[in-house]
């Protein structure tokens, strides 16, 4: 029998970020997301269905300390023992929302390299939405750092990942990247070295966003003030997906649907 904290531990169906220039931050992804002939995503940055996949927040007080970076909400079984875990191989906390009676809810963690992401209980899947290719979704998230083996182990004992080697090659030399499994056995994000076609991304988790028009997103991107890092093509010459940095210098990668 399939039970959520068997079988979904893992999934990210969230992420969110608290910015400054918050006004011009919603116009930035509101116009870079909302392209193609049916968008995947709506001006409020709700996703087609109405969903709050992503939440872009104004920079107060009280989040000044947060990275300025996309932060993934990862489910985990228990998120005290998770925040126990990440601290004790090197995390720091940054929020830790508690009940009343002092039970863990929620928490957002950086890990030894200073990549944010937050910590959620499992909550049901919504499998309509996840698998609707005109929804949009976060629909693949990595990290790429030098160390990557070590952070690898580090979100397995946190999160409850497994992982499994991802051939690469760094011209004539062969390595290994890493895909991290969720309690359903299949890849929920990615560990990557920063070497070969990875060389030079940011060391923060990215999430891959869909797009319904790709090339012109990235005309928008540099239209509101944004820079295109990173472009990634097929083997056909088609894009296929980016790296971006917004106007505060957040970075993020969209990806044709």
């Amino acid at each position: 029998m399939d039970t959520p904290l068997t079988q979904d531990f893992g999934r990210t169906v969230s992420a969110d970020i608290a910015v400054p220039e918050h006004e011009r931050e919603v116009r930035f992804y509101s116009r870079v997301l909302g392209t193609g002939a049916k968008p995947l995503w709506r001006e409020d940055l709700s996703n087609s269905r109405g969903q709050p996949i992503i939440g872009l927040g104004p920079m107060a007080a009280e989040y000044e300390h947060l990275p300025l970076h996309w932060m993934p909400h990862f489910q985990v079984v228990d998120v005290a023992a998770s925040v126990e875990r990440a601290l004790e191989l090197g995390g720091k906390e940054l929020l830790h929302g508690k009940d009343a009676d002092g039970n863990s809810l929620w928490a957002g963690i950086t890990d030894p390299n200073g990549a944010g992401f937050g910590l959620i209980p499992v909550v049901p899947k919504e499998t309509d939405a996840a698998d609707d290719a005109q929804t949009g979704t976060i629909a693949w998230l990595d990290l790429t750092v030098p160390n990557a083996t070590e952070i690898r182990d580090f979100y397995c004992q946190v999160i409850g990942w497994s992982a499994e080697d991802v051939a690469m090659t760094d011209g004539d030399e062969p390595y290994a990247d890493y895909n991290l499994l969720g309690g359903d056995g299949n890849p929920a994000a990615g560990i990557c070295h920063a070497r070969g076609v990875n060389e030079g991304l940011p060391p923060v988790w990215l999430l891959y966003l869909p797009v319904g028009d790709l090339a012109e997103s990235l005309a928008r991107v540099k239209e509101e003030g944004g820079t295109v890092l990173k472009e990634t093509r097929r083997a056909d010459g088609e894009l296929s997906s980016a790296v971006i940095q917004d106007p505060v210098g957040a970075r993020i990668a969209l990806a044709s649907a």
